[in-house]
């Protein structure tokens, strides 16, 4: 095996998906319809889990042993918290702005005051930042092989007491410490106009691409609605196509950290509807046949929210973070709703689902300043309502108060992808790194190539799976990874 490499990959908002319970004992795949609650939780964790020791008598730096209001109170000091929220900055934000948060916080911590440093470029601004050093006290952490975590991170503890604080623990552990909490989780599925589709005739969501493709043709035949939107030209919403291979596929939590790197040409016709190979499909025969706006380069992110809004365009694949911008958007916020992928597996539908950003804590900082961020981390994810207020999946392991967009998954279980085995955390990396695809880890480029080949009709779909097992298969043999055939 080769040394372990530093990769450098731009990601967007939204990233490889997990959703497990409170911990890996927990069933992988529970039902969102158990957890949905119209209430936003501002409780801490139970008094058993946090108050396993008191920080003022052994300071031992750990997030379980924080208690929130008790722990770190004399601490006096000012931290910065980097991220990729401008969005929260602004005026007309429709939503909790960040100043309003921290003012929250420091009805709890009035000497620790916080710093907000929101970028525009924050994907690829983070990383250049990390390599530099100067990336604040809290920053959102950019795609880094694991083995390099404890770099340039503090540990919030191990992942077998993480694992009963928070969601989605493993998904920043290594060699058994977790180095990043999730601010909030997402689900992944499709988000659309209800009005579009009604008007199309379709009453019954598509469940297979053969359906939602029918749909899109519906759409385009009854509405002056674009069926389809790529936002081919924001580059990183192309990538949010990868996220839909795993759990939302193949209804299997070891399927993308596991499985998929000792697989065997991963992106071949499975001839039943599932699978990476499905997932593309859909956008590649979306394209092909018409069912997307008249020219892919000239899409406009921000202006697709208003056109999504006021039925413009019939529906895009995203992530749930983008339904409320969408509902936001304009004067017809009742007519967004959002839909799990159309694919279905052995009769019944999953939708991955995990981690928006983490949140790190720098390894270099001072002290003070590293347990203040911690409080900090600790408290938004607690009692700051954050992740219900940003219709998130809450982060806090016995926090089960679930925005209501979720209840359109009643049904359809959120699968988790479960961490790789142990040794091969980075195998991922490595295979993304020699093979250019960059499955999950901001692989847009790709994605549009889909998307230009489908228009251009210069190259089949099958040509280009075929062209991907090929690196595929080069990048495993390179990193001497066993193959499974």
């Amino acid at each position: 095996m080769r040394l372990k490499k530093f990769v450098a990959i731009g990601t967007a908002v939204v990233l490889s998906l997990s959703f497990v319970g409170c911990s890996k004992n927990n069933n992988k795949n529970d039902k969102v319809n158990n957890t949905v609650s119209n209430q936003p939780s501002t409780e801490g964790t139970d008094d058993t889990a946090t108050d396993t020791a008191d920080t003022t008598k052994d300071d031992v730096l750990s997030y379980a042993n924080i208690v929130l209001g008790e722990s770190y109170t004399d601490i006096s000091t000012t931290i910065k918290f980097y991220n990729n929220r401008t969005d929260m900055n602004l005026d007309d934000y429709n939503g909790k702005k960040w100043e309003e948060y921290v003012a929250d916080f420091n009805k709890v911590y009035p000497n620790i005051k916080v710093e907000i440093d929101a970028d525009t470029t924050y994907a690829e601004s983070a990383l250049l930042r990390l390599q530099s050093g100067d990336y604040g006290d809290i920053l959102m952490i950019p795609e880094v092989s694991k083995s390099d975590l404890s770099k340039y991170f503090v540990s919030y503890g191990d992942l077998p007491t993480m694992e009963g604080q928070v969601r989605f623990a493993s998904d920043m552990a290594y060699d058994g410490q977790v180095y990043g909490v999730a601010y909030m989780g997402t689900a992944r599925g499709i988000v659309y106009n209800k009005a579009v589709f009604e008007q199309a005739g379709i009453t019954t969501l598509p469940k297979t691409p053969e359906e939602f493709i029918a749909a899109l043709q519906a759409i385009k035949d009854k509405t002056d609605a674009t069926p389809l939107y790529t936002n081919y030209a924001a580059g990183w919403t192309m990538s949010a196509w990868d996220d839909y291979i795993s759990g939302t596929a193949t209804g299997d939590a070891t399927y993308k950290n596991q499985k998929l790197l000792h697989m065997s040409n991963p992106f071949e016709n499975k001839a039943d509807g599932t699978g990476p190979y499905a997932v593309y499909k859909v956008l590649y025969d979306a394209v092909a046949n018409g069912l997307t706006e008249d020219d892919f380069s000239t899409t406009d992110w921000e202006g697709s929210k208003g056109m999504l809004n006021n039925g413009q365009i019939g529906c895009m694949v995203l992530g749930s973070w983008a339904y409320p911008q969408m509902v936001a958007a304009g004067d017809h916020g009742d007519d967004i709703g959002y839909m799990s992928f159309p694919i279905t597996v052995n009769g019944k539908q999953y939708a991955s689902s995990g981690p928006d950003y983490r949140l790190g804590i720098n390894v270099n900082s001072s002290e003070d300043n590293q347990k203040a961020s911690m409080v900090f981390v600790k408290w938004l994810t607690e009692q700051s309502g954050f992740a219900y207020n940003e219709n998130g999946i809450p982060v806090a392991a016995n926090d089960n108060n679930f925005p209501e967009l979720y209840s359109a998954f009643d049904g359809i279980e959120l699968v988790s992808d479960d961490p790789a085995v142990a040794g091969e955390e980075d195998f991922l990396n490595l295979i993304n790194a020699d093979s250019d695809l960059m499955v999950s880890a901001g692989g847009n480029t790709k994605v549009q190539q889909i998307i230009e080949h489908a228009a251009n009709k210069d190259m089949t779909f099958d040509e280009i799976m075929a062209d991907w097992n090929a690196k595929w298969t080069s990048a495993q043999e390179g990193n001497d990874i066993e193959i499974n055939q």
